[in-house]
């Protein structure tokens, strides 16, 4: 691989990082693209979308869309793609604004069950913090 594709790549990677953390998502770039299988892991970029395990991705950039034109052609003005081969299980295709609304309402349903399970575990230890207490609540 040529410098200035290597460049290319390392500047997708990067945007798509960036993308993410602008997005109030947790994102990082796998150190040498995954060559080196850092934390055994052979992706490009780590995404911490729910829990402690990444999800891994991989990027592809290509200047002239080779093979991404039929699949742009397929989603049309559709939110999802499914590609389903025989025999192999399906996987699919989302417009990266459609990956990141979906993303991010699940980072918050996780902040909200953390909340809730916080205010559970606070009920259980304290007892319950009665309602008409604003200051009390504020404090826990």
């Amino acid at each position: 691989m040529g410098k200035a594709s290597r460049d290319k790549g390392l500047r997708r990677e990067r945007a798509i990082v960036e993308i993410h953390t602008k997005s109030g998502l947790r994102a990082e770039r796998v150190p040498l693209s995954g060559a080196s299988h850092y934390r055994g892991n052979g992706a490009d970029v780590d995404l911490y979308v729910r829990g402690a395990e990444p999800i891994k991705a991989e990027v592809k950039a290509r200047g002239d869309g080779d093979g991404f034109r039929t699949l742009e052609r397929w989603l049309g003005g559709n939110d999802a793609l499914f590609l389903w081969r025989d025999r192999a299980a399906p996987f699919v295709v989302l417009p990266l604004h459609v990956w990141l609304e979906v993303v991010v309402r699940s980072a918050r349903a996780d902040a909200d069950l953390d909340a809730d399970r916080r205010a559970r575990r606070r009920d259980v230890e304290h007892g319950p913090i009665p309602a008409n207490d604003a200051i009390a609540r504020e404090i826990a």
